[in-house]
């Protein structure tokens, strides 16, 4: 989502309805910077999941549907290695045993949307600013949370990308994935609180950056890069330096390389993310044009 840009040399302060509001924007010294770059450089050493074999996943979908729910259950993420790419049928057919799949409406991407639901992501443009591009780009994406500025009954619970043909940069673009749970134990207490109490500012429905769900921290954030982020917290009377310093510790925690995941596309894989679980995004590709383009399919689960 890009956060609308705000007006020239404005100053946080608080607002008439009695909150707290400023904006952010990250520093090149800041912490996270140098280690943004590694990550989706492809300059970081990354833990790559263990694939589970389902044979036969195009004729029989209970076995498939059995292992996706034991390692969501235990880890918020599935990681399964088909035989073959599932056809459209079967594939929303693995979506609607999720849940409800969420169509894809933006303008933008409808040359790559099938059935309303399935979303194409072919490596087909050079690097570009355009953030609508960007996911059918080679370059890297940021760390996000899926659709961090809907309200969270709009927001997916599940991304679920299929790999049909990895294309020839597949050993550079690998999606990688960061445990919310890593990052909230980097956080110190009072660092969670206060983002606990700041939302996106231009984004009314939006949560909470951190929400406490059951027992563990949920995060709705992305990293707006050199982008502006505009935001507002909920108690007249904090210090709009502390909210800053919380988003860059939230920025820092997230690209700490130790718990990165990164996913290394082959033909038929499947990987289900929990989007309450992991922060996920996308290490750059070749710059050159390849012979053969990625293509993954995706559906966004509700």
């Amino acid at each position: 989502m890009r956060q609308p840009a705000a007006a020239p040399f404005e100053t946080p302060r608080t607002s008439e309805h009695g909150a707290t509001y400023g904006c952010f924007r990250a520093s090149p010294s800041d912490p996270h910077i140098a280690a943004r770059e590694a990550l989706l450089g492809n300059a970081t050493r990354l833990h790559t999941p263990t694939a589970r074999v389902v044979e036969g996943g195009q004729t029989g979908s209970g076995a498939l549907q059995q292992e996706i729910t034991e390692q969501l259950w235990n880890q918020g993420l599935a990681v399964v290695q088909l035989d073959e790419p599932l056809p459209h049928h079967r594939f929303i057919e693995l979506g609607e045993f999720l849940g409800t799949a969420i169509p894809e409406t933006d303008p933008a991407v409808q040359p790559f949307v099938q059935e309303r639901v399935i979303l194409n992501l072919r490596s087909r443009h050079a690097p570009t600013q355009d953030v609508s591009l960007q996911p059918f780009a080679r370059n890297s994406l940021s760390l996000h949370s899926e659709s961090s500025g809907a309200g969270v009954a709009k927001q997916p619970r599940y991304i679920v990308l299929m790999c049909v043909t990895p294309g020839e940069d597949t050993g550079h673009a690998r999606t990688v994935l960061v445990p919310m749970r890593e990052v909230a134990r980097r956080l110190s207490p009072s660092t969670l609180e206060l983002l606990s109490r700041t939302r996106y500012r231009d984004s009314p429905e939006a949560p909470a950056i951190a929400r406490r769900v059951d027992d563990r921290w949920v995060f709705s954030y992305r990293d707006f890069l050199d982008q502006e982020l505009r935001w507002t917290h909920s108690r007249p009377d904090t210090d709009p330096g502390t909210v800053d310093a919380a988003l860059r510790e939230l920025l820092a925690a997230m690209y700490a390389p130790q718990e990165t995941i990164g996913v290394r596309w082959r033909r038929g894989l499947l990987v289900v993310i929990d989007n309450t679980y992991h922060f996920h995004g996308r290490t750059a590709g070749v710059a050159a044009p390849p012979r053969q383009e990625r293509h993954l399919q995706r559906l966004r689960i509700r």
